[in-house]
C-alpha cells in the first residue's frame, strides 16, 4: 500500500514551489493543467493530463522504473475540468448523477494510489483550499454535491496545509483547530516545518522504514526515457 499525500493552500502559499530542491529525475511529476512551474528548473519525468486512463498508467510505469516519490499538482483540476466539460450537457437528475460520477473518479484514483501501488512509493496530491464562512478550510472541490459523496481528506493519513508567515513559507503538520493538517504523532516534532518537499519527503520514508528493503536501483533509471513525454491537457 502507498503512502499517499494530500497538501492545501491557496494559490501562491508555496505548494508547487516546495519541490524546488528535488533533483531533476528524482521524482515524476504529473502536472494535471500544464502549469508553469514556479522555479527555473524543471523535471525530466513528467506527464501533463487530466486523463485518469493515462494517470493510472504511467503512475505504474513510473514505479516499475525505479521512481518512490510522485507529486500530482493541481489535482483538483481532475475534477474541475470534468465537471466544466459535462455540466452543460446534464439536466434533472442526470446532474446529481454527473457528481456522483466526479466523485467515483477521484475516490477510484486515491484507492489505486494506495492499493496498486508499492508500499515504498510516497504520492503527493497537491490541491488549493476552499475556506468557509467560519474559517474552516477543506480542498477546493465543486461544492457541497460533491463533498456529500467523497471526504477527501479522510482518506489520507498525513494532511500538510501550505501556507505563509509573517517571515516563510511553511507547512502545517498539525491542525490548528479551523484546518485540516494532520501528520502522524512522533513524525513531526513542530507545527510548521519549512515548505522543502524532498526534506519532507525523507522524514516520511524514515518514520515509515520505506527504504528498509527497498534500495533504488540506480540503473534501473536508464528505463524512465519512456516516460520523459509530455502530453496535452484533454
Amino acid at each position: 500500500m502507498a503512502k499517499n499525500v494530500l497538501i492545501l493552500g491557496k494559490s501562491g502559499s508555496g505548494k508547487s514551489a516546495s519541490m524546488r530542491n528535488f533533483s531533476d529525475d528524482d521524482l515524476f511529476l504529473i502536472n494535471v493543467i500544464d502549469k508553469d512551474l514556479p522555479f527555473q528548473e524543471d523535471f525530466k519525468y513528467k506527464l501533463s493530463t487530466d486523463d485518469y486512463a493515462k494517470i493510472k498508467a504511467k503512475l505504474l510505469g513510473a514505479v516499475k522504473t525505479g521512481i518512490k516519490t510522485i507529486v500530482l499538482d493541481d489535482a483538483g483540476y481532475l475534477i474541475t475540468n470534468q465537471y466544466m466539460r459535462n455540466q452543460g450537457q446534464k439536466k434533472g437528475n442526470a446532474v446529481f448523477e454527473l457528481f456522483a460520477d466526479i466523485a467515483r473518479e477521484f475516490w477510484d484514483l486515491i484507492n489505486f494510489i494506495k492499493y496498486q501501488m508499492p508500499k515504498d512509493v510516497i504520492v503527493y496530491i497537491v490541491m488549493h483550499e476552499d475556506v468557509d464562512d467560519l474559517g474552516g478550510v477543506k480542498p477546493m472541490t465543486i461544492g457541497k454535491l460533491l463533498n456529500d459523496k467523497i471526504n477527501i481528506e479522510g482518506m489520507h493519513t498525513i494532511v500538510f496545509r501550505s501556507m505563509k508567515n509573517d517571515r516563510n513559507y511553511i507547512f502545517r503538520t498539525q491542525s490548528n483547530g479551523l484546518d485540516i493538517s494532520k501528520t502522524p504523532m512522533g513524525m513531526f516534532e513542530d507545527d510548521e516545518i519549512e515548505n522543502d518537499l524532498k526534506v519532507i519527503n525523507k522524514r516520511i520514508r524514515e518514520f515509515y522504514k520505506l527504504d528498509k528493503k527497498n534500495k533504488l536501483d540506480k540503473k534501473n533509471k536508464s528505463d524512465i526515457n519512456k516516460l520523459d513525454t509530455k502530453e496535452e491537457v484533454k
